[in-house]
């Protein structure tokens, strides 16, 4: 099966070499990086450590849909810059896809550090995306490309749009929940705040849920990849 890789991108430079790198050594069908407008160093490191770089407007949804648009595998599976999945973990999702019961999954959640209290969000984290189906993006989300296209893939929406697009993606098949895990830095929580963080991303996913305009729940949440 081949294996298509998709990395947005926003002025990550200091962790996209790392991240890239990584990916390499899962021996991908190709890995594709689509920027979003970085105005640092974010695209010669992807040139450099890619198969294919393409920009597209900026925000998550598009860069991704664009970045699926130009992959030629099977399976897309899309990461983002600061997270990565070990070689074995990748084997067991191509394991479970050579099933042709499943349509798509996404991987248990790792936030990579030592503290209690980010220990305990992953934890319920995990609950969430297990008990609720409710996963998102940093949990590395695979899906067959022809699923993706019958789908439109992301809906164009400048934020949730991994909470939207998990929940379309269940509604159309079976999706496994791998036990395996996507490593995901734990950047954004130390540098925001770890109970300001995760009340914000808890209040913004209730919200969207119930329904409140993605336009005016993105203020609350500045950019990043």
């Amino acid at each position: 099966m081949k294996v298509s890789i998709v990395v947005p991108t926003l002025n990550e430079e200091l962790v996209l070499e790392n991240t890239l790198t990584q990916i390499q050594q899962l021996f991908p069908h190709e890995l594709i990086v689509c920027d979003g407008g970085s105005n640092d160093d974010t695209c010669k490191i992807a040139e450099k450590f890619s198969h294919r770089v393409i920009t597209s407007s900026a925000g998550r949804a598009s860069q991704m849909n664009a970045g699926a648009g130009e992959a030629t595998g099977d399976l897309l599976l899309f990461l983002h810059a600061d997270s990565r999945i070990e070689p074995r973990s990748y084997r067991k999702m191509l394991e479970c896809m050579e099933n042709p019961e499943w349509i798509g999954g996404a991987f248990t959640l790792c936030i990579e550090s030592g503290k209690w209290s980010i220990k305990l969000i992953t934890l319920l984290a995990n609950i969430r995306s297990k008990y609720f189906g409710l996963a998102y993006g940093d949990q590395g989300f695979f899906v067959r490309r022809e699923v993706f296209k019958d789908m439109n893939g992301f809906s164009p929406l400048p934020i949730c749009e991994d909470i939207d697009f998990y929940r379309r993606l269940r509604k159309k098949g079976s999706v496994i929940l791998l036990k395996e895990k996507a490593h995901t830095s734990p950047r954004r929580w130390i540098k925001e705040g770890i109970f300001f963080t995760t009340a914000r991303n808890t209040l913004i996913a209730v919200l969207f849920g119930l329904g409140f305009p993605p336009h005016i729940l993105t203020k609350w949440y500045p950019p990043h990849h």
